[in-house]
This record gives C-alpha cells, structure tokens and sequence, in this order.
C-alpha cells in the first residue's frame, strides 16, 4: 500500500499568514486563554504569600496548600475533567469551568474575611482549593482542545506555540499591573506602604483577578455562540476511527491510550525532575525574594516573575521556528539541561542581576521544549481521546506540584529563615542538582526513544501520529 505524497513544509512567514487570518472560534479560544493567563497567574504567584499573611498558615502550611491547589489542577486532568473538551467541544468546556473558576475565585478571596487564622478562614480557602482545582484541570485541556479544533494539521504546530505565547502575554501583563493594584488597596483599606509591608495588598490584586475571570467569562459566553462553533469547527479527520475504537468498550481505548506506550512513559516521567523548579517558581522564589532583597524588591515580586513570560513571548515563536525539524527528545534534552543548570546562578550570595540573569536563562530553557512537548503529546492523542491523553501527559506534573509543595516550606525555613541569616544558595545549588537528573536520563534513553523512527511497525500494528 502506497504512503500518500507528503506536503511541502510550508515556511514559517506562511503559517503566520495563516493564523493572523485564523477563525473568530481560534481566536475565542485564545481570548479565554490570554484571560485565564492574566488570572490565573496573579493568583498563584501571590498565593503562598496569601495564605501565610492573610488566611494565617505556616510557611510550610502555605506551600502545602498552594502546591495541593497547583496539584488537582493537574489530578483532575488525570482523573477525567479533561474529557469535557472530548464530549462537550473546547467552547462549552470553557464556558462550564470558567463559571466554576470564577465561583472559586470570589471565595478564596473572601475567605480572609471570616478572620485570618481561624477555622473558617481556613474551611473556605481549601473550598476554594478544591473548586478552582477541579475546574482549572477542565480548563487546561479544553484550550489544547480548542487550538486542534481550531487549527488545520499545516499551523497546529504555530498554534501551540501561539498559545503558549499568548497565556504568558497575560502573565506578564498581570504581574506588571499587580504591584500598584496591591499599593493602591493597601493604602486606602490597609493603611500600609508596600514598600514598608511588602506582604500588604494582596487581598485587592485578587479582586482585580477575579473581575477580569468575570470579564472573560462574559466575552465568552456572549461572542462564542453555538453558530460560530458551528461554521469555524473543523472535522476530525479520524471521527470515523473514533467511532470504531469506542465500539470496542474500555478495553479498546485503553489498548489505544499512550499509558501502555513505553517509550511515551518515560519520556513524560523523565521530565518529572526539572519541572520541580516550574513549582519552586510559586512555592519557593515569592519567600525568597521577600526575605532575602530589600524591601523595595520584595514589594515588587510580581515584576520578577513577570520576567518569565515576556521572555516566553518573545522566544517561544522564534526558537520554535527555528527548532521545528529539530526531534523533540533532542529539543527536551537541550531545553532541560539549559533550564536546570540555569538554577546554579543562584548558587552564591543573593544578588539582583544575577536574579535577574538566572530568570532569563531558565525561560530560554523552558522555551525550548514546552510548547513541543503539548504538540507531541496532542499528535500521540487516539482518536476522540485529546482531552484524556492531555490529562495522562500531566500525571508526572501533579507529582512534581504536590511532592514539592511538602518540603519546599521546610526548605525555606531552613535555608532562608524569616529572620535573617541561613544559606539560600545551598538551596538552590539542591535544586538545581534535582533538576539534572531530567537531561541526564533523556541523553541515556535517546536512542531507545528514537528506535521507532528506524524500525518500521509490523503489519497490523497499532501506530501514532508524531
């Protein structure tokens, strides 16, 4: 049997062209995920430091309770919410979570509010943990969904990375505008400078979240009608395959599902290592900003995390362009190595620019790899089955988001107490040592993991796109 002629590669100035001229629903989809980035993101980063000043945890009941929050996300993708993209389409599972995300947004912020420290204050932020986490693990899938539905097989590749750019364009405008969000209610209901309380005001940059994932919602709702999914959806061109597949029960989509691929295992539990320091981004960096710089860099937190995603912006595009013939286990063996070794910088005595220097470096790693790793996974997806293969890829990431959350706070104190004093850069110099193990295994597997593109499958064999 003849393979059918293979297109010509288009080249990059024309898949811009292509998705500068995308649909209204491709476009929707992106407006709930640059809102959702602004949201989301202002939460997380500010959310250790919530926890602790405002609903009265520990440090390490903070990381706990953040990473627990970062965790379900991930858990629940695992667990099936992902599949509301697969029965319900990317713009219905949108509009369902973002109402569920928008409930829990309003109760973790009103949770202060009961008296911080006590049990209700705590009763209703881990309410509200275990609502947006539920409806955040819908919501990721859903928007990888929307961007296969949405995107023709010659710009799928551009329009993960336009994704992946887009939600940190959000991010990036959201930690830049939170600072003086979190100034202007600190000094009138607080009665506090953030320059003297670098903690203060957290409570008004929630709201502000939380009436921008009320805006989204609303846009959504109103602009992604049923008649704009229906003329701008495109078909799958493997329903009929689906079809077939689900008239064999479980059994046949579990057959098909990547959890028996041995070679897709390793490659997603390989990576378990370095995203620990994506967690320690949120767990780990917000204490060590605020206890070991001056008070006018601890007030302005959020502009150091806000580095990751304007360098996101810019280079995740660019390198992807540049690095699309490159195989993703050699772009994952590059980007993971660049990213752990990046957290070396942080070795010595805290320093600003090296502070700096180490962001930059890091998301140059990230920008490396990530967007590939959603495209590769969303190409090894079965048919009808894009949402559940997303929640499967993101198992060694709940791992990595909860594991960390349990000793990151007792780290902190050891190494970076409240006080004063300790060592932070033999923290980091630990964290950094974990993270290696990422690349490492990825150079001993490459061979093994590339062995499929030398051997042909035997006939009848089962086979994978990517």
């Amino acid at each position: 049997m003849h393979e059918p002629a293979q297109e010509a590669s288009p080249s990059t100035r024309e898949i811009v062209a292509r998705l500068a001229g995308a649909s209204r629903g491709f476009w929707l989809v992106n407006w709930v995920n640059f809102g959702d980035g602004i949201a989301y993101f202002g939460f997380l980063s500010l959310l250790t430091l919530f926890f602790q000043h405002d609903v009265g945890m520990s440090a390490r009941g903070a990381t706990v309770a953040t990473s627990t929050f970062t965790g379900l996300v991930t858990l629940f993708m695992v667990l099936g919410a992902g599949a509301l993209s697969d029965r319900l389409g990317a713009r219905r599972a949108l509009g369902v979570s973002m109402a569920l995300v928008l409930v829990g947004r309003v109760v973790l912020t009103l949770s202060p509010s009961i008296g911080p420290g006590t049990q209700g204050a705590f009763v209703g932020a881990w309410v509200a943990v275990l609502l947006m986490g539920f409806a955040e693990g819908a919501v990721q899938p859903a928007l990888y969904a929307g961007v296969k539905q949405y995107t023709d097989a010659r710009t799928a590749s551009m329009g993960y990375a336009f994704l992946y750019s887009v939600m940190n364009l959000g991010i990036f405008l959201g930690e830049m505008v939170s600072p003086f969000v979190r100034r202007a209610f600190a000094e009138r209901f607080e009665g506090v400078s953030i320059e003297a309380v670098p903690t203060a005001g957290i409570t008004g940059s929630f709201w502000f979240f939380t009436a921008v994932t009320a805006v989204v919602w609303v846009v959504h709702v109103v602009g992604f009608t049923s008649k704009v999914e229906a003329r701008d959806r495109l078909p799958e061109p493997e329903a009929e395959v689906a079809v077939e597949a689900g008239k064999g029960g479980w059994r046949t989509r579990f057959k098909l599902s990547p959890i028996l691929d041995a070679r897709f295992l390793f490659f997603i539990f390989a990576l378990l290592p370095v995203r620990t320091l994506f967690a320690h981004q949120w767990l780990t960096m917000p204490d060590y900003v605020t206890r070991c710089f001056p008070a006018e860099v601890g007030a302005r937190v959020e502009w150091i995390q806000g580095l990751n995603p304007i360098v996101i912006v810019v280079a995740v595009p660019v390198l992807t362009a540049l690095t699309r013939r490159l195989h993703v286990v050699d772009g994952m063996i590059l980007g993971t190595a660049v990213s752990a070794l990046a957290t070396f910088l942080l070795s010595g005595a805290p320093s600003l620019p090296m502070l700096i220097v180490y962001v930059v470096v890091f998301t140059l790693g990230e920008a490396l790899w990530s967007s590939r790793f959603l495209e590769h996974v969303a190409n090894l997806a079965p048919p009808g089955a894009l949402g559940v293969s997303m929640g499967l890829a993101g198992l060694p990431w709940f791992l990595a988001k909860t594991v960390t959350g349990f000793y990151a706070g007792s780290m902190l104190d050891a190494f970076v107490p409240a006080g004063g004093g300790g060592d932070p850069g033999a923290m980091w110099t630990i964290h950094g040592a974990v993270a290696l193990i990422s690349p490492l295994c990825l150079v001993l597997g490459r061979r093994w993991m590339r062995r499929d593109e030398r051997t042909p499958a035997p006939p009848g064999a089962a086979t994978k796109a990517g």
